[in-house]
């Protein structure tokens, strides 16, 4: 019996809403995510990604989130560059919880900046921006302030999803060392330690 994609990508989206994918799935089935995402793009022109679930302007939000948490640096391409946004995207238009969660978190952002500074997420200050993401990237913010509870809960879980995007790319694999399960003629052992 053939699997289809779509089965396949309700596979990856069956953990729990507050779980990291990766939790429950084999890196294969993530790594199959990363590959039809690769497939899509190389099949258009421009070698580019068109959301399933996500508006262009919410989408534009994500990548600009997932460059924040995880950025491009002198040790590594970021997770924009691995595809997270992609894996996400593809992930959240088979499953009604992250739609819930993600959607619904992206609004509360551009909501909460609105009334905050005027502007939504996106057209605020690299200042702004900081500002808003260091009070959500905190659970003890909600004590202080528990208006920031949902944002709260949306940015850990953005969190787990955008890592779980990144280390299952080759770009994430890589950084990572990985090599896979190899032969090894020898095994040194640990090195001795130091007295």
């Amino acid at each position: 019996m053939a699997i289809s994609r779509r089965d396949i990508l309700r596979s990856l989206t069956m953990t729990a809403i507050s779980g990291s994918v990766l939790r429950v799935i084999p890196l294969e089935a993530a790594e199959y995510a990363h590959r039809m995402v690769k497939a899509e793009k190389a099949a258009t022109s421009t070698h580019s990604y068109t959301p399933k679930f996500f508006s262009a302007h919410a989408y534009k939000t994500l990548q600009s989130l997932c460059n924040s948490i995880i950025p491009t640096d002198e040790e590594a391409k970021g997770a924009v560059d691995a595809g997270a946004p992609e894996f996400i995207d593809l992930l959240t238009s088979e499953n009604k919880d992250y739609q819930i969660a993600l959607g619904g978190g992206l609004m509360w952002l551009d909501n909460t900046c609105i009334d905050r500074y005027e502007k939504p997420y996106l057209d605020c200050t690299a200042e702004r921006q900081k500002e808003i993401l260091d009070l959500i990237a905190y659970r003890k913010s909600a004590k202080n302030d528990p208006s920031l509870g949902q944002g709260i809960e949306f940015f850990s879980f953005l969190r787990k999803l955008t890592a779980d995007g990144f280390f299952t790319s080759e770009i994430g694999i890589d950084y990572l060392g990985y090599i896979g399960n190899t032969y090894v003629l020898e095994f040194p052992g640990c090195p001795p330690v130091p007295e």
